[in-house]
């Protein structure tokens, strides 16, 4: 039940009660409840149009990075699809690397996906903050800060990534190509935007961080080399030597599966070397990329038995030089006497430990 009493009887109650302020403190609050219902209402507008900002800024944000990241995704599938219909072509077989292919677009894809999110989110909060009337100007001169003390802390980082940006750009090297980066060699397993991997000779796996890598020698590229050096006695006859090579060579470019690794004939190029007792004749191909080594292998095998069978010999194999020397002295492999080696020397008596005081006294 509501009621109100006269202005006389509220004196009377706020006299009659001890410790109250009065009617001072009921008006007090009357005007800042006014003035507060005044501030929302003023303001209350303000509040609405901000909030709707922000929220329109969100999600033209959000929604313009879901189109950019799904129409880069739907780029990258599409350029694996075209390398993957050339990969099954004859001639697409030899000039196109699937996997290769497929990391290389999937790290650009990534790259782009990334640098996309972060500019549009990016330009989407300072906006919200443009919007809510806070100052930027110290909060960009504390990111210039906080980002040149992170540039410098993490440069080993920052350079990884930017070199392993510009390998993939350029298209420097891929998976299964056979490379030389200088602190290792081998063939590539895996391309990333920090680090490479390498499969070495010898089974190994190389962690390169491509911020160490200075020049990269890309074996697979092309086409690579073969070459042979065949050492034969120098009494041997060289016109019978190079027409056994050179058949061998022409048996080999016939054969399984030879003939698609060797794109030119096997050529001999004539002598590099002649010695007296000796001479080296040199044989090369021009093989398919990365098919070197295995063709020097393989040509070595057919050359050794082809010779045989024609009764060419091959020269020995030269001593290193402290052991032809030790082939011709004996004398020269043996330590110079030593006077210690006698007990009763004098110079074996002085190296004696000396006796005790007791052993003297006696």
């Amino acid at each position: 039940m509501f009621w109100s009493a006269s202005p006389a009887a509220a004196a009377h109650l706020s006299a009659a009660t001890p410790g109250s302020s009065g009617p001072t403190s009921l008006n007090d609050a009357t005007d800042k409840a006014t003035n507060a219902a005044g501030w929302v209402q003023e303001n209350w507008g303000t509040w609405l149009t901000s909030g709707l900002q922000i929220l329109l800024i969100i999600v033209i944000a959000v929604v313009l990075r879901h189109v950019i990241r799904r129409t880069i995704t739907k780029l990258i599938e599409r350029m694996n699809r075209t390398v993957a219909a050339a990969q099954g072509t004859a001639l697409g077989g030899l000039l196109v690397n699937a996997e290769r292919r497929r990391q290389r677009s999937e790290a650009i894809g990534s790259v782009l996906r990334s640098v996309a999110s972060f500019v549009i989110m990016g330009t989407a909060a300072l906006t919200v903050l443009s919007v809510l009337k806070i100052n930027l100007a110290p909060l960009l001169a504390s990111a210039g800060v906080a980002g040149v003390a992170i540039g410098f802390g993490a440069r080993n980082l920052v350079t990884d990534f930017l070199s392993g940006v510009f390998m993939i750009l350029e298209d420097q090297y891929g998976v299964g190509d056979e490379i030389d980066a200088g602190v290792a060699t081998g063939t590539v397993i895996e391309v990333g935007l920090r680090v490479t991997k390498l499969r070495g000779p010898n089974g190994a796996i190389w962690y390169i961080r491509n911020g160490e890598v200075k020049r990269i020698g890309n074996l697979s590229q092309g086409w690579s080399t073969a070459a042979v050096d065949v050492v034969i006695a120098a009494g041997q006859d060289l016109e019978r030597a190079r027409d056994t090579i050179t058949a061998a060579g022409d048996e080999m470019s016939k054969a399984e599966p030879w003939n698609e690794q060797l794109w030119e004939p096997v050529e001999v190029l004539g002598l590099s070397e002649v010695h007296l007792e000796m001479v080296t004749i040199s044989v090369s191909a021009k093989t398919m990329p990365g098919k070197a080594l295995g063709v020097e292998r393989e040509l070595r095998w057919r050359i050794k038995h082809a010779l045989d069978a024609a009764g060419v010999h091959l020269a020995p194999r030269p001593l290193p030089e402290d052991e032809e020397a030790a082939a011709t002295d004996p004398a020269s492999a043996m330590a110079a006497p030593s006077a210690l080696n006698n007990p009763l020397s004098p110079q074996s008596l002085a190296t004696n430990p000396i006796s005790s005081p007791s052993k003297l006294g006696k």
